[in-house]
């Protein structure tokens, strides 16, 4: 791994877990294990290492896309099912970008929005109604809610169970005309 990701991913993780405040570049520094001088060599200020986590998530929302684009049983379905899972690359990476004070980041918190909407689109474009569409956005953020704060297994499987009779519901909708 390149001093580069692990500098990038040190940052990632002490976002996550400390959140910005404690992301100072000394412990960055150490905890990617190059120099102060190794850091800003690679990124040659804050605003720079926020820019190249940034960047990290929308490669990871790239792949998302693509994959929610492509999902055979719609993108609805993937965006639903892949909410509730946590602890990916991507739901790493996110996270760390929550975690900055989007105030102080203006284009983290576009990025954030950016991503989100394309989500939206592609829901929409399959299901044809903007309501519908937020509805299931809205759903998909319950589950992530839900999945993150470590519901039990009995939960999630009740949770999928109830995205299957929803899901249906919409499909049934849907061909009805409704």
């Amino acid at each position: 791994m390149s001093a580069r990701d692990r500098i990038l991913d040190t940052f990632e993780a002490i976002l996550s877990t400390e959140g910005e405040r404690g992301a100072t570049a000394d412990a960055v520094a150490a905890g990617a294990a190059v120099s102060k001088g190794g850091l800003l060599y690679h990124f040659r200020n804050r605003e720079a290492l926020v820019d190249g986590l940034l960047d990290r998530l929308l490669a990871h929302a790239e792949v998302d896309v693509a994959a929610m684009t492509a999902a055979p049983e719609g993108p609805s379905w993937y965006y639903l099912t892949s909410c509730a899972v946590t602890g990916t690359p991507f739901d790493r990476t996110l996270i760390a970008v929550s975690r900055l004070g989007l105030d102080n980041h203006p284009r983290a918190g576009a990025t954030l929005r950016g991503i989100q909407e394309r989500w939206l689109a592609l829901v929409v474009s399959e299901v044809g109604d903007a309501a519908i569409a937020r509805a299931i956005i809205l759903m998909g953020d319950g589950l992530y809610h839900n999945a993150v704060f470590a519901t039990s297994p009995a939960q999630e499987s009740a949770d999928l169970d109830a995205l299957v009779r929803v899901l249906e519901l919409l499909k049934r909708g849907a061909s009805a005309g409704l």
